[in-house]
């Protein structure tokens, strides 16, 4: 088990979570990723490191409650334990020797690119950081970016904090002030970093991106992250994450990066249900000392709302436990439920798909 030290809120969509590894505190480099499960029940996971304390034996994750599981993970308190914490996994980013620098964050990607940044400047590159955001209530991590960095902007889309426009801008105008940068290393949705490959390749600049597809165990076996780089299709997990950004095939990994989005859609409801559902009988929980245990489960019953029943056995292990934890697994289950009829349903349109293009063929 692997146990949470601190938990903060960046802003209103991102976590900052500190989990005690050693094996992997001690290995891991700027690019490489991790591999989590919150328990028995739940899906892994990619996360990529933010920040890693050898001598504490801490790794520090920053991720977006926008699934099932990281809106699950978003709920959970120092003190508590995930299962897994695999790592490192991935090639670490190849940026010995760089001089001159300039390191691009797109939304959450700024939390990755932050640690490549940091490293840049402690081994005497000089680095200029651009990060973009929708608008100023979701910029990350400004004050560690400004210590690492020999100059800085930050983009918004709505121009709310004054600078209105895409990374692209400052990063053409640098360029042609004369920078003189040896890399660039781009970090952010695939649209962004397709466009950052663009404008360096009108220079010459060696241009790094960082890819984060669909990606099940992490070690190459699946064949779930398959990207398009050149003219082969190489693994994220074991090839990359990073690529040479004017090889990558940009609108191969959009079409890619979509593919499950019913499924995800139907098991994100789902938790945002029995986490709400959760959240629910914490009160409840907070009633035991009072009213006693039996009576706070009996109340955790009586308040929650309709639910899957499951089998006995499995009614049995959930009423054992306290509500809150009750709730938590419950929630697992029937995400997990959701998964399978999500897949089951993708699976019949697929099939039925293949047999109207057939029947179109024949006429």
């Amino acid at each position: 088990m692997y146990e949470i030290v601190s938990v903060e809120q960046l802003n209103s969509e991102v976590t900052r979570m500190c989990v005690r590894a050693p094996e992997v505190a001690r290995k891991i480099l700027p690019g490489q990723f991790i591999m989590l499960r919150i328990d028995e029940y739940g899906e892994r996971i990619p996360l990529t490191m933010n920040s890693a304390d050898p001598e504490a034996g801490t790794v520090t994750i920053v991720f977006q409650a926008v699934g099932a599981t990281t809106m699950e993970l978003a709920t959970m308190r120092p003190g508590e334990a995930l299962l897994d914490f695999v790592g490192p996994l991935g090639n670490p980013t190849e940026l010995e020797g760089s001089k001159r620098a300039c390191v691009i964050g797109g939304g959450l990607g700024t939390a990755i690119a932050y640690p490549q940044a940091r490293w840049l400047s402690e081994h005497g590159c000089e680095v200029d950081v651009i990060t973009g955001f929708r608008n100023k209530d979701l910029v990350l991590l400004q004050d560690e970016i400004e210590e690492v960095a020999a100059r800085s902007i930050v983009m918004t889309d709505d121009g709310s904090n004054g600078n209105k426009g895409v990374v692209t801008e400052p990063l053409r105008q640098w360029i042609e002030e004369g920078a003189g940068y040896d890399l660039v290393l781009a970090v952010g949705p695939i649209i962004m970093m397709k466009f950052v490959a663009k404008t360096t390749a009108e220079f010459g600049i060696k241009t790094l991106v960082s890819l984060n597809p669909i990606m099940i165990d992490g070690t190459g076996m699946c064949g779930g992250c398959r990207v398009k780089v050149g003219d082969e299709y190489l693994h994220a997990c074991v090839d990359g994450p990073d690529f040479d950004g004017h090889l990558v095939d940009y609108d191969d990994a959009i079409r890619r990066g979509v593919m499950y989005q019913s499924y995800e859609s139907t098991a994100k409801k789902t938790a945002a249900r029995q986490i709400s559902e959760a959240r629910d009988c914490d009160v409840v929980a907070a009633r035991a000392a009072r009213t006693g245990r039996e009576e706070a489960r009996r109340q955790a019953r009586a308040s929650r709302p309709a639910h899957i029943e499951f089998d006995r056995e499995t009614e049995d292990k959930l009423a054992a436990m306290d509500p809150a934890s009750a709730a938590k697994v419950r929630a697992a289950l029937v995400a997990s439920l959701a998964r399978e009829e999500a897949a089951r349903a993708a699976q019949f349109a697929e099939n039925a798909g293949a047999s109207l293009e057939v029947y179109g063929e024949e006429e």
